[in-house]
């Protein structure tokens, strides 16, 4: 895994190369990352990365994320990986505003 992660470091493009190894690595966590990306899903808060989900935007620090995949099944959920693709490839919305400050 940590090879496609450094595959992925600094890459402006998604070509369809590193997307089929994404989707090879998640399966279809990996498709709704992507998806997330490519419609501009993932945005980064001063304090935050948030992910807007279907039904709900779901905060994700580090290695957590508050979706319900994650919290109770206990294992890395889309949300997650949308992160780490945009955290390695600067495919993210810069939002200059506190999330916890929207959440109040």
């Amino acid at each position: 895994m940590s090879d496609l992660w450094q595959r992925l470091k600094g890459k402006q493009d998604l070509d369809d190369e590193i997307r089929a190894a994404i989707e090879a690595e998640f399966g279809s966590r990996g498709k709704k990352a992507l998806t997330a990306i490519d419609t501009g899903k993932v945005k980064k808060y001063h304090d935050f990365f948030v992910v807007e989900g279907r039904t709900d935007d779901y905060v994700v620090d580090e290695d957590f994320c508050t979706c319900g995949d994650f919290m109770f099944r206990g294992r890395t959920c889309w949300h997650l990986i949308a992160t780490r693709i945009a955290l390695a490839t600067g495919h993210f919305e810069q939002v200059d505003a506190w999330y916890v400050d929207r959440m109040e």
